[in-house]
């Protein structure tokens, strides 16, 4: 019976650790990527093009590849891409030119 007490006792101290995160905190994670990325983006009319790259937790990073027009006069309103690496833990974005990048089709 002691051991069958021990068994349980353990079981309920260790089981918070073995939960998933819930769709709330998915959702609210994407959200501030979303947000940070928009925020660090030096481009005007920008928006999220494709789906989110999530690295594992070893990393701790997201990427997004954003989509806009440049606001600069010399730039003449032309289409930009920019490539935003957001960090989970901090929550800080920084965003890159991609414009080489190529669209799959």
């Amino acid at each position: 019976m002691r051991n069958a007490n021990t068994f349980l006792l353990i079981s309920l101290l260790l089981s918070p650790l073995a939960h998933a995160s819930s769709e709330a905190a998915w959702q609210e994670n994407d959200h501030n990527r979303q947000q940070a990325c928009l925020k660090a983006s030096g481009l005007k009319s920008v928006r999220v093009v494709g789906k989110p790259i999530q690295y594992d937790d070893s990393v701790g990073y997201d990427v997004l590849l954003l989509e806009g027009r440049y606001p600069q006069k010399h730039m003449k309103n032309q289409v930009g891409r920019e490539l935003c690496l957001y960090q989970r833990q901090s929550g800080k974005a920084s965003v890159s030119e991609a414009d080489t990048l190529r669209a799959v089709k």
